[in-house]
């Protein structure tokens, strides 16, 4: 069994990056568990470092049970939003107990325009590989939602191969990388 920790740097209710991940979660390989992050976490304050909240108690613990780490990310002003940032503080203090380290990671989104989530992986990319994450290269999924799903959520025919294989490369992802 591979467990997959799932963070997507959304709040809303019907976000359209929730149903990507539901998308992945339908194709990915046998044997392979999504767990769901929640990122709906008070502010990071290192006032709190010796004395962590609940629910970033549980995203630590969470991150550190997976076998790897997905991504699903929007994209607010060319970039990751806030949420997803402050989940990623959280789980990566205080200094020293970073329970990222060393994890496999992928990193997905989609939004309503052509360039989908592009700026915004480059730039958590960034923030995982200074985390010391060992993040999928290829393939790069970052599309416009209407070329994923139809209307009722389903995946489109066209899309569901891609899907299909972008989840079995980080199953050898993850197993390549000895995690």
């Amino acid at each position: 069994m591979t467990k997959i920790a799932v963070i997507v740097g959304s709040l809303s209710t019907d976000s359209i990056n929730k149903q990507l991940e539901k998308a992945f979660e339908s194709v990915a390989p046998a044997g392979t568990e999504f767990v769901s992050v929640p990122v709906d976490l008070p502010l990071y304050n290192r006032d709190l470092d010796g004395s962590y909240p609940e629910g970033p108690t549980r995203l630590k613990k969470q991150i550190e049970a997976a076998d790897g780490v997905l991504f699903i990310t929007p994209e607010y002003n060319r970039s990751f939003p806030g949420v997803l940032k402050n989940a990623i503080d959280w789980g990566s203090r205080p200094y020293g107990t970073n329970s990222f380290r060393g994890k496999p990671a992928a990193i997905a989104g989609a939004s309503t325009g052509d360039l989908g989530t592009a700026q915004a992986q480059q730039a958590l990319r960034n923030v995982l590989l200074f985390l010391d994450m060992n993040v999928m290269g290829q393939p790069e999924a970052y599309f416009n939602i209407s070329n994923v799903l139809n209307e009722d959520g389903s995946i489109k025919d066209s899309a569901k191969p891609f899907l299909t294989e972008y989840m079995q490369a980080f199953q050898r992802h993850i197993e390549s990388t000895g995690a």
